[in-house]
């Protein structure tokens, strides 16, 4: 699929961005077109090989609606105890690029961090779930990081007792 400038998509493991010009270089002797790709979350400036971008997973960004559908919709998955295990499961989640798969793995490791504490690498990944999510968020509503967050955070809210 061909991008153009103005385009939102998402790349996988980084989130969603802004196509903001796309580049022809030169590279070992072969020209080739890049996409300049800003993503607000991190504030990332990234560079995509236009032929390689449908083997990375760049795609549109989801309309709003469907982004909050997922979002509210998404449920927390069962999990292997084998932290290694459920590492490697969660992370090819994430790279999948699809919004609900990493919306199933940030709210599964929520649920797991209030009953247990999370290994650090567990740790960074709900972090990552979250900077993906967030971007997602900000770029399909067209809102600030707060507005985002709050958004986010009424899907995970503990059930009262």
């Amino acid at each position: 699929m061909l991008f153009n400038k103005g385009d939102k998509v998402v790349y996988p493991m980084y989130g969603a961005g802004i196509i903001e010009d796309i580049e022809e270089k030169t590279i070992d002797g072969s020209k080739n077109l890049y996409y300049v790709l800003k993503i607000p979350v991190g504030n990332l400036k990234i560079m995509i090989s236009a032929s390689k971008a449908d083997a990375l997973g760049l795609r549109e960004v989801s309309p709003s609606s469907e982004v909050l559908s997922i979002i509210n919709n998404a449920s927390p998955i069962s999990m292997p105890d084998n932290w290694n295990v459920r590492y490697k499961e969660n992370m090819e989640r994430i790279k999948s690029g699809e919004l609900k798969q990493v919306v199933q793995v940030f709210k599964t490791l929520i649920f797991r961090e209030r009953k247990k504490s999370l290994s650090s690498a567990e740790k960074k990944m709900l972090g990552t779930t979250k900077q993906i999510i967030l971007s997602e968020i900000i770029i399909s509503h067209d809102i600030d990081k707060a507005h985002a967050e709050q958004i986010l955070e009424g899907t995970t809210a503990p059930a009262s007792a």
